[in-house]
């Protein structure tokens, strides 16, 4: 497919993740390889580190510490959430323990006090998680991000796979081949909506 559709149809696939077929753990690799080339701060460049989670009693384990979190979580928010995205993220948790591929973005330290300081730590991985499942949609898999367990329960996971204290956990990423080929744009606000050139524009939602 060509970049602009790959970009404006690559959704976070939360239902139509195929949970009986395998995932080849040499396209995880090839598609990391590919995030590697995303943009960084310098001298977080090679700081990345990530943990791909396949055995399927280490995988529910994990989901079940995830699904410990999103319920206190919901609890406490489930309320503002939109009923259909709600619904959607309830349906990945309660099937996370079948979902082939459970894979932890990570960066070594904890998160930085300074705004500036935390832009560069998170902007150096956010960039390629999304390269990352960009090239699984390129090879017909399809991910979702989401990141319960860091509300909390961090260190139990950080403790099932080794990960050290003092590294930070970005994420958790739902990997598995898509029951669904094609996806459309999604609504999104006009951009005349969003986009003011040299000065804030107030809008009607933010003021």
């Amino acid at each position: 497919m060509d970049a602009e559709t790959l970009l404006t149809t690559t959704r976070s696939v939360r239902r139509k993740l195929d949970l009986d077929r395998p995932v080849d753990p040499a396209v995880i690799e090839d598609c990391l390889r590919i995030a590697q080339q995303a943009p960084a701060a310098g001298g977080l460049l090679a700081a990345q580190r990530w943990v791909a989670v396949l055995d399927p009693e280490l995988r529910a384990e994990v989901a079940a510490i995830t699904r410990k979190a999103a319920h206190e979580v919901w609890q406490r928010y489930a309320h503002l959430a939109d009923t259909s995205m709600f619904a959607s993220a309830r349906h990945l948790v309660d099937h996370l323990d079948r979902v082939p591929a459970l894979v932890l973005p990570c960066m070594p330290g904890r998160p930085p006090a300074s705004a500036a300081e935390q832009s560069s730590f998170y902007g150096s991985i956010y960039p390629a998680i999304w390269s990352f499942q960009l090239a699984l949609r390129t090879r017909g898999l399809a991910s979702s991000l989401c990141s319960y367990h860091l509300a909390g329960h961090e260190p139990d996971v950080a403790r099932l796979l080794g990960i050290p204290e003092d590294v930070t956990q970005i994420g958790l990423i739902a990997v598995a081949h898509s029951t669904q080929r094609e996806f459309s744009p999604a609504a999104r606000p006009p951009v005349g909506e969003i986009l003011s050139f040299d000065a804030w524009v107030a809008s009607a939602s933010l003021g």
